[in-house]
């Protein structure tokens, strides 16, 4: 049952006049919300201090501490929208322990078949021979859909692939996510929040692989018959590109675009010591908004939020404990083959995990209503 069947006709219709065109509509709150009911609310949730960003127009953002899990500052931190490519943070989270990074793979017809028209690619072709590293290279650098699409398939196919990463997304208790594409391509019902985009991040860099391909502004990257040609990080807080500078201190993680959904960036940065991860969601129609904004938000975080108290927190992936450090190489696999997968156990743990938490009833969300949007085109 749809969550705005629960409304009353008269408040559907005090919300469509209200709400901004193609914005989800929120629905009440159900039951506790996760990292705290100020991260439900829709009016900028931050502590007692000063010196906030002013003008931001993104339609949803977060500030947290890394290692701390305190959520600084945020603005409808659960509000459900187009994740566009922040989602293969979470494609990372679920593949890349898979397979040995010096793995080989020949790519073929069928790794490239169903790959969104007006996808952004990084430029691989049927029949060259790439290395796992590469391949990884791809997705983080260029965000390239057909990289994906060939882990994908190495992994057993596209459709499993989006149950294992729905399975993940469960287990780092990012609720608001729906999984349809790996890629994060615009589908129907596809939608993420910048709560959980945050969870991603924060999970993925405690990864050392996971660190260090978000933070690699160029490679060399195969073009076939022995050549190759650059290719650079799309994250233009990172590489300084197209008139920004770079931001001091960035660590990563992904940014995204698609023309319908608009742009998404997730980002961490360290500075004396401390990292904090930013997410902002659908800023204003200028292509340099997300990055502005996100800077904004971390000059902030770094210079008051220290004085800040916490409006909320990130929870930790079931199991592990409040406070507790996971470690580096937790849930990765050390040794396996291209041609291998992950062990039926792994999976069955997975999906276990998610049946319990969600029948288990701890954790409820405000869940948001599913914009409907057309595929989108020329996305990062």
């Amino acid at each position: 049952m749809r969550d705005s069947a629960r409304l009353s006709r008269r408040a559907l219709l005090a919300l469509a006049a209200t709400a901004p065109v193609a914005a989800a509509a929120p629905a009440p709150a159900t039951g506790p919300v996760l990292g705290g009911d100020r991260l439900a609310r829709d009016t900028v949730q931050v502590g007692r201090t000063t010196g906030l960003p002013r003008r931001l127009t993104a339609r949803s953002w977060l500030v947290a501490d890394q290692d701390s899990g305190e959520v600084l500052a945020a603005y409808r931190a659960h509000r459900r929208l187009p994740p566009a490519s922040t989602l293969k943070m979470l494609f990372a989270d679920t593949v890349l322990d898979r397979f040995p990074r010096s793995g080989r793979h020949t790519v073929t017809a069928a790794d490239l078949a169903g790959i969104p028209a007006g996808s952004s690619l990084v430029g691989i072709r049927a029949g060259t021979t790439y290395t796992v590293d590469q391949l990884w290279q791809g997705v983080f650098l260029r965000s390239g859909n057909d990289a994906v699409h060939v882990l994908a398939h190495m992994n057993g196919g596209v459709a499993k692939t989006v149950a294992e990463m729905q399975a993940k997304a469960r287990e780092l208790r990012a609720l608001d996510t729906h999984v349809v594409s790996p890629d994060g391509f615009d589908h129907p019902g596809q939608l993420s929040s910048a709560y959980d985009l945050t969870l991603f991040a924060r999970h993925g860099l405690r990864d050392p692989g996971f660190r260090a391909y978000c933070r690699t502004r160029t490679a060399d990257f195969p073009a076939g018959g022995g050549k190759t040609f650059q290719i650079q990080n799309t994250d233009r807080l990172l590489s300084g590109a197209w008139g920004l500078r770079a931001y001091p201190g960035l660590v990563g993680v992904k940014n995204g675009y698609t023309s319908d959904a608009g742009n998404t960036f997730t980002g961490a940065a360290t500075r004396a010591g401390r990292t904090l991860l930013v997410t902002v969601m659908h800023p204003g129609n200028r292509a340099d908004a997300v990055y502005e904004e996100a800077a904004a938000l971390l000059d902030w975080g770094f210079g008051h939020g220290a004085s800040a108290r916490a409006v909320g927190t990130l929870v930790e992936p079931v199991g592990l404990r409040h406070g507790a450090k996971p470690s580096p190489t937790s849930g990765s696999a050390a040794t396996g083959t291209v041609a291998g997968g992950p062990s039926a156990g792994r999976l069955v743990e997975g999906a276990g995990t998610a049946v319990a938490l969600l029948a288990g009833g701890a954790w409820v969300l405000r869940r948001r209503g599913a914009p409907k949007r057309a595929r989108g085109r020329h996305r990062e």
